[in-house]
């Protein structure tokens, strides 16, 4: 496979990888990054090495050419990294403080040790953990030691596009750690989640304050909200405000404590759209901690429009959500996008191709990808990860689209023909999936929840949508995209390449195409792989835009009849899978600004 770089993995600087504050639902002045140059080494056994390999750049995978290390991590093997850090004399006035640990992502499992003690450790590829280290650091220096496994797609653990032996529509596997991994220096009772809830009916937000170390209750929480604003280009990231541009950009505040729910009113409502995503900074005091949040306020709902037809609708009004898959995946990064500014330009490109949704495909991103769709005005379904045992193609892909064409309802509950059979498996997914709405639900510009892709480990949709609804009852619901639909949610999803597109309107649900398109076109010395893989191969550029103009013109005559939504596969070439709007460098735009359908 040829190397290929973006070029703000060329820009690179090794001194200062990620720098920005990884949550921005929940920042704090008190940030230590700790990405940059760590030990590395590989190991048969689970041993800490007396030797170490290399340097390996974090957070950047292995298995990544911007690692340094360009080598894959085999389920056999264990992943070690190691670095040392500082801390200054605490002395007698620093009392009363705990030093918080915090991991973006690590693939799939690791143990973390701090001065040889262990601090944490944890299962599940793509959700963030934490470790009060308090107790186990020192003044002067101290050692961060971190173990990996990583059983990769051989599991039933979450997995995503990830193949050990990658080709066609999977890729190439990575592990480690790949987020941002930082310190937070809190009081004894801080501030441990914040959680707020617009009702725009209402004109009201709801914020909850969860504290670490104490009841619910035993602290008084006060907050102070901006007023809204638009930031587009470069925000105002939430952290050293002066006290009197502060004070003069208060709306309103509120009071309770922590664990309860704080009502606030509204004087001023401006509604977060894709035109004009308003947002709402605000302070969060409880006991010595202190926080900076946002929200926005929004609803999406399925509404029947005066025909009786079922509408995705913004703030209560039809919003046709014209999208693009995105894998989320870099040629030099891998999972992990080279910096900020990539996240940005994808985005923004996406809005000027005529984009107003997006579909995360089978991955979570850092968080700070969902921070620049809040401010940027995209609309984002988020898939949940899946995984399961090795996947029948001859089920869930071909016989699946047959199926689905022919309109006949396979139920999920045969877990051999779904690769899900393993009662760990299946309690880890509901768990994940837990742990992924509450991580991300706070993020405005998240419409839907959609469970299964294909039915790639598929089980009990019926049931995991119930759970979904009450872990977040403002969000819409895709059970099962493509096929293998049980009748519930909200969306009637389907995915057509093959067959003339149509529509099939129901009562309830709202018909959308999750996935179509996919049409192929290689742009010489942008890709990464000779092999090809995609619906619809085109000699010439100008083929792949005639095309891709025909198709959004079927798409677009089908709304009146009832279609809500469509998704293009895809944003990006992805190694083998050159089916993008870009290239994988994200250097060649292939579709042209001309055709875009609006």
């Amino acid at each position: 496979m040829k190397q290929l770089y973006t070029r703000w993995g060329t820009e690179l600087d090794p001194g200062c990888v990620l720098p920005e504050y990884p949550r921005p639902l929940m920042v704090r002045d008190s940030y230590i990054n700790l990405n940059g140059y760590w030990d590395y080494a590989f190991t048969k056994e689970f041993r800490v090495p007396e030797i170490y390999d290399g340097k390996i750049l974090v957070p950047f995978s292995p298995e990544s050419v911007l690692s340094g290390v360009s080598r894959q991590l085999q389920p056999d093997e264990y992943l070690w990294y190691r670095r040392s850090f500082s801390l200054p004399d605490r002395g007698e006035g620093r009392g009363g403080f705990r030093l918080l640990l915090y991991f973006g992502a690590v693939d799939q499992a690791c143990v973390v040790y701090v001065n040889g003690r262990k601090a944490a450790r944890h299962t599940g590829g793509y959700l963030p953990f934490e470790a009060d280290i308090t107790e186990a650091v020192r003044d002067g220096e101290n050692e961060l030691l971190v173990a990996v496994k990583d059983l990769s797609d051989t599991s039933y653990h979450a997995r995503g596009k990830q193949k050990l032996k990658r080709g066609g529509m999977f890729y190439t596997a990575q592990s480690g750690i790949w987020q941002t991994v930082w310190m937070e220096e809190v009081p004894e009772h801080y501030i441990r989640s914040v959680e707020a809830v617009p009702d725009l009916d209402k004109g009201v937000i709801r914020v909850c304050v969860h504290a670490g170390h104490e009841k619910a209750g035993e602290k008084r929480v006060e907050i102070s909200v901006r007023r809204p604003g638009i930031y587009d280009e470069t925000p105002p990231m939430p952290v050293g405000w002066e006290k009197e541009e502060k004070d003069k950009g208060i709306l309103c505040t509120g009071e309770g404590r922590t664990g309860e729910w704080i009502e606030i009113s509204l004087p001023e409502i401006k509604l977060w759209d894709c035109g004009e995503p308003w947002l709402y900074y605000f302070d969060v005091k409880a006991g010595k901690d202190t926080v900076k949040s946002y929200f926005a306020m929004r609803k999406f709902s399925v509404e029947k429009d005066e025909k009786g037809i079922p509408r995705i609708c913004l703030n209560g009004k039809p919003q046709f959500q014209n999208g693009v898959l995105d894998q989320g995946y870099w040629p030099d990064g891998l999972y992990t996008a080279p910096s900020d500014e990539a996240f940005i330009f994808d985005i923004r490109e996406m809005k000027k191709t005529g984009f107003n949704m997006v579909r995360k495909h089978l991955k979570i991103e850092p968080q700070r990808w969902y921070y620049h769709c809040d401010r940027m005005g995209m609309v984002v379904w988020q898939d949940m990860v899946n995984g399961g045992g090795a996947y029948r193609p001859w089920f869930v892909t071909y016989l699946g689209t047959v199926l689905s064409w022919r309109r006949i309802r396979v139920r999920d509950r045969h877990g051999r023909l779904f690769s899900r059979t393993d009662i760990r498996g299946k309690r880890e997914f509901v768990r994940e999936m837990k742990e992924t709405i509450r991580l991300l639900k706070g993020h405005p510009s998240i419409c839907t929840w959609v469970i299964f892709n294909e039915g790639w480990g598929q089980f009990q949709a019926e049931e995991l949508t119930r759970i979904a609804k009450e872990c977040d009852p403002d969000r819409l619901i895709d059970q099962a995209s493509g096929w293998f639909d049980q009748g519930g949610g909200d969306f009637n999803s389907v995915h057509n390449y093959f067959f003339k597109l149509g529509v099939r309107t129901e009562k309830e649900r709202a018909y959308v195409l999750s996935e179509m398109g996919g049409h192929t076109f290689r742009e010489e010395g942008h890709c990464a792989c000779e092999e090809l893989y995609g619906y619809g191969a085109h000699e010439s550029q100008d083929a792949l835009n005639l095309a891709y103009g025909k198709l959004m013109e079927k798409a677009g005559a089908l709304i009146p009849k009832g279609l809500c939504a469509c998704v293009y596969t895809q944003w990006s070439d992805v190694e083998e899978e050159v089916n993008g709007v870009y290239t994988y460098d994200r250097e060649r735009r292939k579709i042209r600004e001309d055709v875009i359908q609006r």
